[in-house]
């Protein structure tokens, strides 16, 4: 869906609006993660580098379908999961340690 917009104000009024929904899903994904981290054995599990890479061109070909820039995406995809994985790590060892 593309907008043309009017005027930088309601350029930045769109940003903040869809500001607003990427959070709401970053808090959910994170859920997730959490979640996930109950289902590791260990941290090899937790980082997963092969289905780190399955999400990676999962998003790029969304991308692709979306009109999105598959680099961008993948940029921020890869900074995302290196946080989510940190703290995942973090939920991980925490759990070890309440066994």
């Amino acid at each position: 869906m593309e907008v043309t917009c009017t005027s930088l104000d309601e350029v930045r009024h769109n940003i903040d609006r869809l500001d607003q929904h990427i959070v709401a899903l970053l808090a959910e994904r994170g859920q997730y993660v959490s979640q996930a981290a109950r289902f590791k054995k260990d941290a090899d599990g937790v980082k997963a580098p092969q289905r780190v890479e399955q999400v990676i061109a999962k998003v790029r070909d969304l991308s692709h379908a979306l009109g999105a820039n598959p680099d961008v995406t993948e940029q921020v995809y890869r900074a995302m999961i290196a946080a989510f994985i940190r703290q995942e790590l973090a939920e991980h060892a925490a759990l070890g340690e309440a066994r």
